[in-house]
C-alpha cells in the first residue's frame, strides 16, 4: 500500500484529495497548522492521521512514498525545507489527483471567482440523481452526499465498472510554490463551466488581464468535441474567449442561450433555452445568482446525457452546500447564518439573497476580513456597497492593517467596527431584537462566533 503524506491536508481541496486517496486504497497522513470543521471532522471520520504543524519530526512518523505539498506550504518552512533537502518526492495535489485519478475521468470542471462550490454541488447532485453516480471533489460539503469529495461509483444499472464521470471545483489559485500555474490547468477537462471572471487573489494576481491568462489557459485544454458553458453576462469571460476557443460553447444569463424566465415569489422559476420553454425548477433557493449556478448545471449535465427534465427535477432536491446561507440556528426570534462569502461582489449577492427571503426584517451583516486578498485591502473601496443592503454592519477588524472604520466610513450610522473579539460578540448581542437575522461571512472559522453569538443571545 501507497503512503502519501499531505502537506497541507486541513484545507477543503487538499482535504477532498485526502479522502480520494484513502478510497481509492493509499495510506494517507498529512499536516496542517490548523483545522477547523468541516473538514476536520470529515478526516477524523476517515481515521486518516493529522499532525499539528509544519516541523521536521512528522517526516519520521510519516515516512512516505511521496508528499503532496499543497499551496499553503511555503519556502523556509521545516518540512519543506527537509524534503527539499533530503531529495524526497512531492508533488502537487492538483497534479496528484490529475495523474492517479482524472487522466481517464470525463472530467466537468467548474471555473469561476463566485459560485464554484454551489454550481459543482448542483451538477454533482444532478448527475447522482440521474444515476450516473459521478466521482467529484467539491471545495465545501455538498448535503445531498455529505462528504465533499469521492471516487466515482458503479452506476446502478451497471454494477461491475465505475462512473467515468468526475465533477471538480477549478479554482484559479496558483497550484504550489513550485508551480504558479492555477490549479484548474492540472484537470484538462472534457465539459467546461465558466460561471465568472472578477479580480480577486489580489496577493498572486497583480490585475484581471493576469487572471484572464489563466484561464485562458483552462479553455486551451478543453478538447474540440467538448463543450464550455459560459456566463453571457460576464464581459472578462467575452474577452477571454476572444483570445482563441476551439470548444463549442453555450451560453447561459442572456437572450441567445440558457435563460431563467417567470421567477415566481417561493424561488421557483421556467428554464429557456434560445428563447423556448424547455423546463422548470421548484426549489427554495433564493437569488439571481443561483439561478445562474442552476443555468449552467443544466447546461453541463445535458452535455453528458441527462435530460434538461431530469436536471430541473432533481435541482427540486437540491440541498444547498455547508457555509452557504446555512443556518446556525435560532434563539429568542433571532436567525444566526452562516456563509463563505468574502468578495465584494459575493457579499452583495448573498445580502440580496437573504433580502429577498426575510423582506423586511432587519439584517445583521457580520463580516470578517480574512482573505489574503482582503487583508492585503484590494476590495476595501467595494466593501460599501456591497453591504448596502444590510440594515447593520459589523466588521471585524483583528487581523487586518488597513483601516477599516475609514475604509467602511460611507456606510454611516450602521456601521460598527470591533477589534477584540468578546466585546465584538457583545456588541452585536447588544445590538439584536427579535426578528433579526444575523449574517456572518467569512471564509475561515471566524473564531466559532456563530456558537458564541447563539450562546450569548440563550442567555441574554
Amino acid at each position: 500500500m501507497k503512503h502519501i503524506h499531505i502537506i497541507g491536508i486541513g484545507g477543503t481541496f487538499m482535504g477532498g484529495v485526502a479522502a480520494i486517496a484513502k478510497e481509492a486504497g493509499f495510506k494517507v497522513s498529512g499536516c496542517d497548522a490548523k483545522m477547523y470543521p468541516p473538514m476536520s471532522t470529515q478526516l477524523e471520520a476517515l481515521g486518516i492521521d493529522v499532525h499539528e504543524g509544519f516541523d521536521v519530526a512528522q517526516l519520521q512518523d510519516f515516512a512516505a512514498d511521496v508528499y503532496v505539498i499543497g499551496n499553503v506550504a511555503k519556502r523556509g518552512m521545516p518540512v519543506v525545507e527537509a524534503i527539499l533537502n533530503r531529495g524526497l518526492p512531492y508533488v502537487s495535489g492538483p497534479q496528484w489527483l490529475a495523474e492517479n485519478v482524472l487522466h481517464s475521468r470525463w472530467v466537468l470542471a467548474v471555473a469561476g471567482t463566485h459560485g464554484k462550490t454551489t454550481t459543482a454541488s448542483m451538477l454533482a447532485w444532478v448527475l447522482e440523481y440521474a444515476g450516473l453516480a459521478p466521482g467529484f471533489l467539491i471545495g465545501g460539503v455538498p448535503q445531498n452526499f455529505s462528504v465533499s469529495a469521492r471516487l466515482p461509483q458503479a452506476p446502478a444499472q451497471d454494477s461491475g465498472s465505475r462512473s467515468p464521470f468526475f465533477v471538480i471545483e477549478a479554482d484559479e489559485y496558483d497550484t504550489a510554490f513550485f508551480d504558479k500555474r492555477s490549479k484548474f490547468v492540472h484537470y484538462r477537462p472534457r465539459t467546461c463551466v465558466l460561471n465568472n471572471l472578477e479580480f480577486d487573489h489580489a496577493d498572486i494576481f497583480a490585475d484581471l488581464a493576469a487572471i484572464q491568462t489563466q484561464f485562458h489557459h483552462l479553455v486551451r485544454t478543453v478538447p474540440g468535441e467538448g463543450l464550455i458553458v459560459c456566463n453571457g453576462t460576464e464581459p472578462a469571460l467575452r474577452e477571454t474567449l476572444d483570445k482563441g476557443c476551439w470548444t463549442p460553447v453555450e451560453f447561459f444569463g442572456n437572450h441567445d442561450g440558457w435563460q431563467v424566465a417567470n421567477v415566481q415569489a417561493d424561488g421557483a422559476f421556467d428554464v429557456r433555452l434560445h428563447g423556448e420553454k424547455v423546463g422548470h425548477v421548484a426549489w427554495v433557493l433564493m437569488g439571481e445568482h443561483n439561478r445562474l449556478n442552476a443555468l449552467a448545471a443544466i447546461a453541463a449535465a445535458r452535455h453528458v446525457g441527462v435530460s434538461v427534465a431530469a436536471a430541473c427535477e432533481a435541482l427540486g432536491d437540491f440541498k444547498n452546500v455547508k457555509r452557504r446561507m446555512e443556518i446556525k440556528g435560532t434563539q429568542n426570534g433571532i436567525t444566526v447564518y452562516d456563509d463563505f462569502a468574502h468578495h465584494p461582489t459575493a457579499i452583495a449577492t448573498t445580502v440580496a439573497g437573504l433580502r429577498q427571503k426575510v423582506g423586511k426584517a432587519r439584517i445583521l451583516a457580520v463580516l470578517e476580513p480574512r482573505s489574503n486578498t482582503m487583508k492585503l485591502g484590494s476590495m476595501k473601496a467595494a466593501l460599501p456597497e456591497s453591504l448596502q443592503a444590510a440594515d447593520q454592519v459589523f466588521c471585524y477588524a483583528g487581523e487586518v492593517d488597513w483601516d477599516v472604520a475609514e475604509a467602511l466610513a460611507p456606510l454611516g450610522e450602521k456601521l460598527h467596527v470591533g477589534g477584540d473579539f468578546e466585546a465584538f460578540v457583545a456588541e452585536i448581542v447588544h445590538e439584536t431584537r427579535t426578528g433579526d437575522h444575523i449574517l456572518v461571512m467569512s471564509n475561515g472559522g471566524f473564531g466559532g462566533i456563530h456558537d458564541k453569538l447563539l450562546l450569548a443571545l440563550k442567555q441574554g
